[in-house]
């Protein structure tokens, strides 16, 4: 299974050197407890439209979230500064946004099954524009270790996200994703996977690569 991680980790080297149309979405996730029902959460991802060097995203993401309960039950409120490059006519372009978001994350366990809902609303200032936009993400991991109380430990992650806006054009985008994830201790894991969106426009690829940190 070691060396099946390994492999996967350099997925997304190959895809490079075969000069594949598959991005790459690098990120770094963390969460910080700062009070007994207090959490920092922060991320920052670097989206490729190839291995790296041509950026197509950096994305800023930070927020102040309330446990209503222990484990499962969180709702936040953050802010996010996003740098898109996307090509114009063939032309790369630069468009700032301003985001402001608001979300709630509800886990819970089915025997070993764990599943993650987050409900989001977004605020999107991108440059003179204005854009209101919900999502709703269904997460699950599935252990695949025998012992799954100690680390480390494999699982397996599956998830799909879709976006709408409350305009006209309703449907934004669809996420689909799947990869295998390496818990190195309670508080760090890292999952390589890959990732299909689907817009109005496009179907694109994205291999992953996602470090999470809980302290």
């Amino acid at each position: 299974m070691k060396k099946l991680f390994l492999l996967l980790i350099m997925f997304p080297f190959a895809m490079f050197a075969q000069q594949s149309k598959t991005g790459n979405w690098w990120a770094y996730i963390g969460n910080a407890n700062i009070a007994s029902k207090l959490n920092w959460h922060h991320e920052v991802q670097y989206r490729n439209y190839n291995f790296i060097g041509d950026t197509e995203q950096l994305l800023l993401r930070t927020g102040l979230g309330y446990n209503l309960t222990p484990n499962n039950n969180n709702v936040l409120i953050g802010y996010g500064f996003i740098k898109s490059q996307p090509y114009i006519d063939d032309e790369k372009t630069t468009i700032d946004e301003h985001r402001i978001f608001q979300q709630y994350i509800f886990k819970h366990k089915w025997s070993q099954l764990s599943f993650t809902h987050r409900f989001r609303s977004e605020q999107r200032f991108i440059e003179t524009d204005f854009k209101f936009r919900l999502r709703y993400s269904l997460g699950l991991k599935v252990p695949l270790s025998k012992n799954t109380t100690s680390s480390p430990s494999f699982y397996a992650a599956i998830s799909d996200e879709i976006f709408v806006h409350t305009t006209d054009a309703f449907f934004d985008r669809n996420r689909i994703y799947g990869g295998i994830g390496y818990r190195f201790s309670k508080h760090i894991s890292t999952e390589v996977g890959l990732m299909n969106q689907t817009t109005a426009e496009r179907s694109r690829n994205q291999a992953t690569i996602v470090t999470f940190i809980s302290l």
